[in-house]
């Protein structure tokens, strides 16, 4: 490899080590703190470019400080404590600058239990994907006890004062009463089952149980189960171009699919809720649009993100059914987009792949 231009950023020529190909930022130092080498990672998230940072002090070119404010290459104190020490824990720290970033390092020793420091290696990460993060986790519990509340609150009142004063009340209060607690339970598991897809989905554990699918008729079945609802019938259309083929996939998660992005149309949407439904060769599309305002094109990207509701909020819900249903159409192969419907208004489309049974 002599010759060639690698990318590596080292001081010394010798260092052969592929660090530009590494995602998260990383610094090597000799044990007096010598910045020996720094990959492409490291210097645009300190922008300290590799030409400024080599053969410098990482004290002065890299300053990074705790929350205290105490400086963080001398609290590491590569040549003292144990010997046996090699692993620094990440951390959050700071430079001048004010960006976090969270630090890990690893004393490298020769011999490797017990000698002395030869180099510290240091990884850097993006404190902003970590903040991010912690944000997501808050709204989810901030989300969760908010729609806990009041369902919770309306089941605790309904059944201590029918508990209290069952007798003073007549048939039909009572009746009112129950069908309020009813509605309310249901509405707590909706929530957990949702809870537990997200769940599922993020961590890879979703399971697809396939067999022979009529998504025609479970499409018929949503709008019956609407119009059941008390939702008028001429608000719905469906159409279904030509032959469909054949279609395995997991008939649960299909009406969990249509049901989502129904429910989505009436609750956000204006006028007839179309739904097309076509062959596209090697699969079946749907498609579902509403009249109603439509989804603005920059915000399209947001759409199918965890707690995403627009400016839909008095409207309820959590903002996680289009995060489940894209991750029910991707697990069983295939995409969905969102995009303005012809007649305005938004329109989903999702298309599956004819796909095999499941032998197993």
């Amino acid at each position: 490899m002599r010759g060639e231009d690698t990318g590596w950023r080292a001081a010394d020529p010798a260092c052969t080590v592929p660090i530009d190909d590494l995602p998260d930022g990383l610094i090597v130092t000799d044990r007096f703190g010598v910045v020996l080498a720094v990959n492409r990672a490291a210097a645009r998230l300190t922008g300290v470019s590799p030409e400024r940072a080599l053969g410098g002090d990482i004290s002065e070119v890299f300053p990074f400080r705790d929350h205290d404010g105490r400086e963080w290459w001398k609290c590491l104190d590569p040549e003292g404590g144990l010997r046996t020490r090699t692993r620094v824990p990440e951390r959050p720290l700071h430079l001048p600058g004010g960006q976090e970033l969270h630090v890990a390092a690893r004393l490298v020793r020769e011999p490797e239990r017990g000698g002395e420091v030869t180099r510290v290696t240091i990884t850097l990460r993006d404190g902003g994907a970590r903040a991010r993060l912690e944000r997501s986790r808050a709204d989810l519990v901030s989300t969760v006890a908010h729609e806990l509340r009041s369902p919770l609150t309306s089941v605790k009142g309904f059944t201590a004062t029918l508990l209290a004063k069952w007798s003073r009340f007549t048939e039909e209060q009572k009746l009112v009463m129950l069908e309020t607690v009813n509605n309310d339970a249901d509405r707590v598991t909706r929530l957990i089952t949702e809870l537990l897809d997200v769940s599922r989905i993020e961590s890879g554990r979703l399971e697809i149980h396939r067999a022979v699918v009529d998504v025609p008729a479970r499409t018929r079945k949503i709008i019956a189960g609407r119009i059941a609802a008390g939702e008028p019938e001429d608000r719905f259309r469906l159409s279904v171009a030509g032959e469909l083929p054949e279609m395995w996939l997991d008939g649960d998660k299909i009406d969990q699919i249509l049901g989502n992005l129904v429910e989505n149309a009436v609750r956000h949407g204006r006028g007839t809720v179309s739904i097309d439904i076509e062959s596209v060769g090697w699969g079946v599309a749907v498609s579902v649009r509403d009249q109603g305002e439509g989804i603005a094109p920059e915000l399209a990207p947001r759409v199918f993100r965890q707690f995403w509701r627009g400016n839909s909020r008095r409207r309820g819900g959590t903002g996680l059914g289009l995060f489940i249903v894209k991750g029910l159409v991707e697990a069983h192969g295939g995409t969905i987009t969102v995009q303005r419907a012809p007649e305005g208004g938004a329109e989903f489309r999702f298309t599956m792949p004819a796909g095999a049974p499941d032998f197993a």
